[in-house]
């Protein structure tokens, strides 16, 4: 479809008037964003994502308006096109007539494609941001918060010879799409039996021995099928099927065959397997991964969410990072800033829970953006601490220069190495350490003398200041604000859907959490301009009991 860019986009006298006259004592989203906004909805800056030649295309900046309005409601796309053609304050956002039949849902569906697949999915989010910094609603170099969320993805979870099996029957589907003649070939007769409809566990054997028996078959089965690729003339093509690879991966991962193949293939032991960040847990989405956190578990995604927290400034998203469910959010602060530094929104300071702080991540974060971590880091955890008496490690003076360590009662450390990775071990003397009186409180009855164990110097320095810090009272007022970001959890979950993806793939699972993203900051500009005063947390009654 062909486009040619309108400098500007005009909305109809009919639509104009009516919308006018219903909200603009009490405006909606929609008609709130087309007076305000619109500005960040042009077609010009969607221009190259459309060919200059062919049918005539509908306008970029109608659909980017209708896909932002869609996911401030959380409306799927056939219910974004019954908007379009039903409801007035939607026309007036996306400048249709009255009569209009409403955008079809196949054209929004190809629009999202289309912003994929030019690498312009960041586009949206942008634009917004620069104007809001430009009406002074992001304060630069202020006080912003993050924190994550697990995100389901549209598979069910599965277990080990659920998956198996379902790996082994999507390939045998995908085999008859593309290669019916070689399938026919290969096929067995107790295929059919075994995966002509979905593994669901209630339908699997009770007893261990027959799942065994089972598990033995899909893996003998699987094992069949990839040597017949591997010995086929359409090799090349067959093994290039992404189906056939992730059975190959997932085989790899749950199986083991004796080289005699006397045995039939064995699940691996959990000892054996590769890690949760390695392993497919579904076929029907490759990237998804199984993780857990605390007593909750979920095969999916992670997103994480930055937003500002100034006072007396609407609260805006900022940044928005979509993950593997498997990956730890101390390694996600580096990003994050890169992210921010790029669109130059980078905060001086940033609250973050106890999941992201450790050494590295504060010590870097000041060294490499100047942003100072304001969050909970774990406490020294030998038994010192936790009974509450001896020498910890804030209480050794350590000289870096010299490489020298000295405890409290005076006496230097008598040896100091470094290992590759930059920790580095502290000895001291056991001549010593056994006649130092501080002994019992300091080694301890089983240890025959102290040892150390430092982190390199950045990161050890700014570890045991982050302790110190956070028993003061200033550090517990404003790490308070921190909490505020489960109120943006909440309305993105609620409101958006944020907590389950509809889409396959950590592409299209990241588009959605930016159009979230975006169609909050939306929403928030729309309650800041209308005075909409921030909801409280809300409390059981009975709470009262305890105020009293």
């Amino acid at each position: 479809m062909s486009l040619k860019p309108r400098k500007t986009i005009e909305i109809p006298p009919d639509t104009k008037q009516l919308a006018e006259k219903l909200y603009k004592r009490k405006p909606t989203v929609a008609f709130t964003m087309a007076q305000q906004l619109s500005s960040i909805f042009q077609d010009e800056e969607f221009a190259d994502l459309f060919p200059t030649r062919g049918q005539p295309a509908q306008s970029p900046a109608v659909l980017a308006a209708v896909v932002v309005l869609q996911f401030t409601e959380g409306l799927s796309d056939r219910q974004a096109e019954e908007a379009t053609r039903s409801r007035v304050d939607w026309k007036y956002a996306t400048a249709l007539s009255l009569d209009h039949p409403g955008i079809e849902h196949t054209v929004i569906c190809e629009f999202r494609s289309r912003l994929l697949e030019n690498g312009a999915e960041w586009r949206l989010f942008e634009k917004l941001l620069e104007e809001l910094r430009e009406r002074g609603l992001i304060k630069e170099r202020g006080r912003q918060r993050t924190d994550s969320t697990n995100v389901l993805a549209s598979v069910r979870e599965l277990n080990r010879l659920e998956r198996v099996g379902e790996t082994m029957r999507a390939t045998l589907n995908a085999l008859m799409d593309e290669a019916p003649e070689f399938l026919q070939d290969a096929f067995k007769g107790e295929w059919h039996e075994r995966y002509g409809r979905p593994f669901f566990n209630m339908r699997l054997p009770k007893e261990d021995s027959k799942r065994e028996k089972l598990g033995e078959a899909i893996g003998r089965d699987g094992f069949d099928l990839l040597r017949a690729i591997a010995e086929s003339s359409e090799k090349e093509r067959l093994e290039a099927l992404a189906e056939v690879k992730i059975l190959r991966q997932v085989w790899d991962q749950e199986y083991i065959e004796k080289p005699d193949k006397s045995d039939g293939p064995k699940f691996r032991k959990p000892e054996e397997m590769k890690p949760a960040a390695e392993r497919i847990a579904s076929p029907y989405d490759p990237e998804a991964r199984w993780s857990t956190k605390r007593e909750h578990d979920w095969v999916g995604y992670k997103v994480h969410i930055t937003e500002t927290c100034d006072k007396d400034l609407p609260r805006l998203i900022t940044n928005v990072a979509t993950t593997a469910a498997t990956t730890n959010d101390q390694h996600m602060l580096d990003p994050i800033h890169k992210s921010l530094a790029a669109r130059n929104l980078l905060p001086s300071e940033h609250l973050v829970d106890r999941g992201y702080t450790n050494g590295e991540s504060l010590a870097f974060s000041k060294r490499d953006y100047d942003v100072n971590v304001i969050g909970e880091v774990t406490e020294d955890h030998s038994w010192r601490v936790q009974q509450g008496e001896g020498f910890e490690k804030a209480n050794f003076a350590v000289d870096w220069e010299k490489q020298v360590v000295t405890c409290p009662a005076g006496m230097k450390s008598s040896s100091w190495k470094t290992d590759k990775t930059g920790q580095t071990q502290v000895d001291f003397s056991q001549r010593r350490c056994r006649g130092c009186p501080n002994r019992s409180v300091c080694v301890g009855e089983k240890a025959t003398h102290r040892t150390l164990s430092l982190q390199p110097q950045l990161q050890e320095e700014a570890l045991q200041a982050a302790r110190e810090r956070q028993k003061t009272d200033e550090f517990k007022k404003t790490y308070a604000q921190r909490a505020g970001v489960e109120g943006i959890i909440s309305q993105t979950v609620r409101r958006c859907g944020l907590r389950r993806t509809p889409y396959v793939g950590m592409a299209k699972t990241q588009l959605q959490h930016i159009l979230i993203a975006v169609a909050v900051n939306v929403i928030k500009f729309t309650e800041w301009m209308h005075d909409t005063p921030l909801a409280r947390t809300r409390r059981p009654r009975f709470a009262a009991l305890h105020a009293a």
